[in-house]
């Protein structure tokens, strides 16, 4: 068991410094303690006190990197077992399954797909994060050569599946980009373990069920290896569900340190619903690499929605980067729609703008993330705010105008932000679903 709050305070420096995040040091001892904040946040605690505390401060769930550089996927360091308590840390990855049965250029083709599985949702883009190499062949050359066929036309991180001699020789060529090695069993584990150390790259532990898993786990900690991914070899969805659950349940609530870390989870029924029922399942309950054997745009896609809106911090709302957007290509006669940075309110404005084919220009002024009524509500979209908005984000050197149209929402502001800003407000419709027929009616007039 973790050390106390108390205990944990006694080798604090006790500065109150609120550098950490929190008003006292006490405060963050009890973070630690509750796995909700780490050591690292104190930029003044001892060397001494860092060795001692190590365990008390480490995540409940490791922190475990695959790949380099751009494309690198994290998955751990979770703290919580439910959003709603704070926020999940790092969204899971989605891998695609390539065998290396395939022919060269099927493997290209194949992967090629898998490059273009990316997806606008709200402005961001979300795509698919790994390419999963199956030595189905059990040759190693076959295999190696698969790898490098694939290395060639993608540069996201490869999850290698094969023997111990398979991943040898893929590693060869494939080491240096950090792969996630799958798997290490109780047959083969200290070949898998040195193979892992040799090249520094994580490794799947995999055993049947949640006994034999800590188990293996606590042999392959013992040998001083701990990038490790977990799977628990579950043979249905119910018994996935059951393990995932179990095992980020007693990381979480009960620091049990055999299973502090990420988890990897397949689904690959040849009915594409029925792997696409498992893999949401999968997403939400906790797994943190899920396997598919589909390249379709309509299989991933509800999947990456569904991520994204399970892994959005709940106390943070998706926003758009205050600017000013053009949209179809504007001129200096365009009118000008002045609204919040909220990316669903960004969006529905946007979206209409550009149905309608009008170019203009789309104001978002920052309001942490809210939606229009809500900001004006919490004070946050004012005219004192909005004028501001209007001087510096250098929209008047953009137009030989000065009129702007205001969401008719906050009808009320109009009169103040025209006084304060020295542009003529319009006062727009409420919904941004009749901004086509405002401008018809109302700009030129």
């Amino acid at each position: 068991m973790g050390l106390t709050g108390l205990e944990i305070y006694k080798h604090l420096p006790k500065k109150n410094c609120k550098e950490c995040g929190q008003p006292t040091c006490l405060a963050f001892a009890m973070q630690i303690a509750a796995g909700k904040a780490g050591l690292d946040a104190c930029p003044y605690v001892s060397d001494e006190a860092k060795e001692l505390l190590e365990s008390a401060s480490a995540p409940p769930v490791a922190l475990i990197k695959v790949g380099k550089g751009e494309k690198v996927l994290e998955i751990g360091h979770e703290t919580v077992l439910f959003r709603h308590d704070k926020r999940f840390e790092h969204p899971c990855g989605l891998a695609i399954l390539v065998e290396d049965t395939l022919s060269e250029g099927e493997i290209k083709e194949r992967v090629e797909k898998i490059n273009k599985l990316v997806f606008d949702r709200v402005g961001q883009m979300h795509s698919v994060n790994l390419v999963a190499l199956k030595g189905s062949s059990q040759d190693a050359a076959t295999f190696a050569k698969a790898v490098a066929t694939a290395r060639e036309v993608t540069d996201l991180p490869f999850i290698l599946i094969g023997t111990p001699e398979q991943l040898a020789a893929a590693l060869e060529t494939e080491g240096a980009n950090n792969p996630l090695l799958y798997a290490a069993t109780a047959d083969n584990y200290e070949q898998m373990v040195e193979l892992a150390k040799k090249y520094n790259v994580p490794l799947t532990v995999s055993a049947k069920g949640l006994d034999a898993l800590a188990e293996l786990v606590q042999k392959i900690t013992a040998l001083g290896y701990k990038n490790l991914i977990l799977d628990p070899q579950p043979e249905n969805i119910s018994e996935g569900l059951f393990y995932q659950t179990q095992i980020r349940r007693l990381a979480i609530k009960k620091l049990f340190r055999p299973f502090g870390y990420p988890t990897i989870a397949f689904a690959l029924d040849e009915n594409p619903y029925q792997a696409v029922m498992e893999a949401s399942v999968y997403i939400a309950k906790y797994a943190g690499i899920i396997v598919l054997n589909t390249v379709e745009p309509a299989d991933i896609l509800p999947l990456i929605t569904l991520r994204l809106n399970i892994y959005t911090d709940p106390q943070k709302p998706i926003a758009v980067e205050p600017k000013v957007y053009e949209i179809l290509n504007p001129g200096p006669d365009a009118p000008v729609f002045i609204t919040t940075n909220f990316s669903l309110t960004y969006f529905c404005v946007a979206g209409d703008v550009e149905g309608a084919r009008i170019p203009a220009y789309i104001l978002p002024v920052d309001t942490d993330g809210t939606s229009v009524l809500t900001a004006w509500a919490a004070g946050k979209f004012t005219p004192e705010k909005i004028a501001q908005f209007l001087k510096e984000s250098g929209i008047a050197e953009k137009v030989n105008h000065r009129k702007a149209i205001l969401p008719g929402g906050v009808a009320v502001l109009s009169g103040k932000l025209q006084e304060l800003s020295g542009w003529e407000i319009l006062v727009g419709p409420r919904e941004s679903s009749g901004i086509n027929s405002f401008i018809k009616q109302r700009w030129n007039v």
